[in-house]
């Protein structure tokens, strides 16, 4: 009985912690500009590709690039990982240049367009149907992070966010799936990502200044702290983790 009031006490505090990622009306206010319309927080996915809507001009507020020089306000680059710590991978879905399985620049997919659609076929380790069967399964919970560098109202900041899936649904087999290992990165633990990133976070509704034409050219940001409600994922995996065990 204890451990099950430890595991329900768990999921309470996780979802209490998701309010705080700045969920409103179906979108999700990442601390940074870009704004996630899908998916859901701990959505179970599969089929042919993970698929993400990133809302890159805030609900209208930011232009797309070309900025102009030196702007006030700017997404200077957006790269996305898909990692968990509960199996030990760390995927590229993009860092800027397109490879085998990987893909291009998030800001320059989709010209003219404000929400830019990732379309990234799933790795061949992650083929199968239902949860993971054993510990040496790949499938389960994971995160897809979102790392974002960008300049807001004159201030240069870097943000990590970690968006929670459950890849438990099915995902065919297929000869054209990318190998796990070609796209695998070195995963970084908690300590190491918060001390990677900025302590920022972007209230909703939080006006971008315009911007002006002229003025020297802008460069990108700076590194410092991680705001504490984006690492809220462990908290999902350790509830998830507890339930798995009973």
């Amino acid at each position: 009985m204890l451990f099950r009031f430890s595991v329900a006490f768990c999921l309470a505090v996780a979802a209490r912690c998701l309010n705080a990622q700045q969920i409103v009306n179906g979108q999700i206010f990442t601390p940074g500009i870009a704004i996630v319309d899908s998916p859901q927080p701990n959505t179970p996915l599969g089929g042919d590709y993970l698929q993400v809507a990133i809302d890159v001009s805030s609900d209208g507020q930011l232009q797309l690039p070309p900025y102009p020089s030196n702007p006030k306000s700017a997404i200077w680059n957006i790269t996305i990982f898909l990692s968990s710590y509960v199996t030990g991978w760390n995927f590229t879905i993009s860092n800027g240049t397109a490879t085998n399985g990987s893909l291009g620049e998030i800001m320059q997919q989709e010209n003219g367009s404000t929400v830019k659609h990732v379309n990234w076929v799933w790795p061949d380790c992650l083929v199968g149907t239902g949860p993971p069967s054993n510990n040496n399964s790949a499938r389960g919970l994971y995160n897809v992070s979102i790392r974002q560098n960008f300049r807001l109202n004159g201030s240069d900041e870097y943000t990590i966010f970690d968006l929670p899936i459950h890849i438990t649904n099915s995902i065919p087999a297929k000869n054209t799936r990318p190998s796990c290992a070609s796209l695998n990165n070195t995963l970084w633990n908690q300590s190491a990502l918060v001390e990677s990133a900025n302590n920022f976070t972007r209230i909703p509704g939080t006006p971008i200044q315009e911007n002006a034409k002229g003025g020297s050219e802008g460069g990108l940001g700076v590194a410092g702290m991680l705001d504490w409600r984006t690492g809220l994922h462990v908290m999902w995996i350790l509830a998830a983790i507890f339930m798995l065990a009973l």
